[in-house]
């Protein structure tokens, strides 16, 4: 039998208006659309500034794993585009604050652009529930 595919939701959704669903939890996965520095209200946090960028994404990553029974210590999978690889460094910080080991699975790359140009990190997980 093939395991149900529910959305998760959140109120307020920031994705909305771009027609993207937070989520989805498929039987004991859960699968997260990329998170971005965007306020529960829809603006932007943090333009130019990385670290205050990274911390929001990380909130919105821990409030959407959240509304699906979830938490940071079930993510598996965590998929990161930079548009400046030099915040690297900052990445494996983040990594070590806000995981434990087993750290989960990594893919990192750098990107010309993401969905708005005021984005500098966008981050997509994979957890358990």
């Amino acid at each position: 039998m093939a395991d149900k595919a529910t959305p998760i939701t959140i109120d307020p959704d920031p994705l909305a208006p771009y027609a993207i669903c937070p989520g989805w939890r498929v039987g004991d996965l859960i699968f997260l659309s990329g998170q971005a520095a965007i306020s529960p209200d829809g603006a932007i946090v943090g333009e130019g500034d990385f670290d205050a960028q990274l911390a929001q994404t990380f909130a919105n990553i821990e409030n959407v794993l959240a509304a699906a029974g979830s938490d940071l210590s079930k993510v598996v999978k965590v998929t990161i585009y930079l548009k400046d690889m030099a915040n690297f460094p900052k990445i494996v910080e983040a990594r070590r604050r806000y995981f434990t080991p087993p750290f989960p699975a990594d893919t990192i790359v750098e990107v010309s652009s993401l969905a708005l140009p005021e984005l500098l990190v966008e981050i997509d997980v994979i957890a358990t529930a």
